[in-house]
């Protein structure tokens, strides 16, 4: 395929790629909102972030069997037609619960987009310009769902929540429009099963971890159930893939330590930024009493920061490696994170921009040079096995996170005050839980790339 012609499929692709991300973490900054209008708590109203990472964590092993089933035009149009159907439904939603399901329609596109984009790199261009093809997705998906939050505050202010979606939606048919005419297929096809024992076990695995993290706190015991349960399931997924020699989802390629320090680091690293992504927007608006659109502004440096980095990142890992950009990536993620357990007033709300700006430029030093860096230590006939797991398994550990980190904010904050949804000390106490998984995220970091 030309140069010309594979620039325009992957235009094609980055441009969807682009709206689904938007859309993942686009209702942190009207959570308040929502909240108010739909009469919610801040861990019912959550799930509507945590149920679009749990349905992606899902999906995304699907993308592995799709992307050999069919084509790359095939799979590429109905994953937009499943985003933009969500999108309209989530627009139209008058409830809590159609909401909810227009943002799982939503996520079973977004599911599937961004690994095949990230297939659809490692097939069209040579090694040696990955990492800077890889740092442009990273500008615009990788940077996405960061940014999203300072687009909808600004949004939501003048239009109302449901704009968002309806915007979204808008675009998305254009982008299916253009898919008709330019996307062709990249990767060969072959016709084989897809397991649906394997997809279930997954399925239900995923989903009880999920249920039982984020009741942990409400019903033990009920929640305890659940984790056995998933933990299970997840257990018996796990040998059946082991031992298959068409695994649904090829787990085996964890045993390479290249690849596996890479998903470790991402799976950390996605924790953190999508828990602290939903807890910024309540710190700004519920605790410090401050418009959507002063949380947008507060958040705009760090946005147009890691928009910026991203693409001289990928640039910086072709040239130089990884070492540097882990090192001190994880470092500006640790200061960031430590920083916000000293936010105890409205009047450091530029000092807390401030900390936003750091870790949004750490998270542009990690995110797409540890994904490329990961992939590149895989065969070609594994990369899809690869993009898959790794973009699951990252996936899953943000919506973790973020399930677990609200329900600890909730706690602390009832224990210090059961009348408010959030305060300074819980706050403070969750963002002091996240400074520990970034320390965790330095040490491996120092110990893994420093003599590299």
């Amino acid at each position: 395929m030309s140069t010309k012609k594979a620039n325009l499929v992957f235009g094609t692709l980055l441009t969807g790629a682009v709206v689904t991300s938007l859309l993942q973490t686009s209702l942190t900054t009207a959570l308040p909102q929502i909240m108010r209008e739909l009469t919610l708590s801040a861990a019912t109203a959550q799930w509507l972030t945590s149920a679009f990472s749990l349905t992606m964590a899902i999906m995304v092993p699907m993308t592995a069997y799709l992307i050999k089933r069919f084509t790359t035009r095939q799979v590429f149009l109905a994953a937009m037609i499943l985003f933009t159907l969500g999108t309209l439904i989530s627009w139209w939603g008058q409830s809590f619960n159609v909401l909810l399901l227009g943002r799982i329609f939503q996520a079973l596109g977004s599911g599937i987009i961004l690994p095949l984009t990230q297939v659809v790199i490692m097939t069209l261009y040579p090694l040696e310009k990955q990492g800077t093809v890889m740092g442009i997705l990273g500008l615009a998906s990788g940077a996405a769902p960061i940014i999203a939050p300072t687009l909808t505050g600004i949004v939501i202010d003048s239009w109302g929540w449901r704009s968002i979606f309806l915007m979204a939606g808008v675009i998305s048919i254009i982008i299916i429009i253009l898919a008709f005419c330019c996307v062709k297929n990249v990767t060969p096809t072959e016709k084989i099963p897809l397991d649906y024992i394997s997809l279930l076990l997954c399925a239900g695995g995923v989903t009880g971890i999920l249920l039982g993290l984020s009741s942990l706190a409400t019903n033990f015991m009920v929640s305890l159930f659940e984790l056995v349960i998933g933990a299970i399931l997840l257990a018996i997924f796990s040998k059946k893939q082991l031992n298959s020699s068409e695994p649904f989802l090829n787990l085996r390629i964890l045993q390479k330590p290249k690849f596996r320090l890479a998903v470790i680091i991402s799976m950390l690293l996605y924790a953190v930024m999508m828990g602290s992504s939903t807890i910024y927007p309540i710190l700004i608006q519920t605790v410090m009493k401050k418009s959507a659109v002063i949380s947008a502004l507060i958040m705009l440096p760090g946005s147009l920061a890691m928009a910026l980095i991203n693409p001289l990142t990928g640039k910086f890992y072709d040239r130089f490696g990884i070492n540097k950009l882990a090192i001190g990536g994880s470092l500006m993620l640790l200061i960031s994170c430590w920083g916000v357990t000293l936010i105890n007033s409205s009047s450091q709300l530029l000092l807390l921009g401030g900390l936003y700006l750091l870790r949004l430029l750490g998270v542009g030093c990690l995110m797409m040079p540890i994904v490329t860096w990961g992939m590149q230590n895989l065969p070609q006939e594994e990369v899809a096995h690869g993009t898959a797991l790794l973009t699951a398994l990252r996936t899953l550990s943000g919506a973790l996170g973020t399930a677990i980190l609200m329900e600890i904010m909730t706690s602390a904050t009832h224990f210090n005050n059961p009348h408010v949804t959030a305060n300074y000390a819980g706050i403070q106490f969750t963002f002091a839980v996240m400074t520990g998984l970034a320390l965790i995220q330095v040490i491996i970091s120092l110990c893994k790339f420093k003599k590299n």
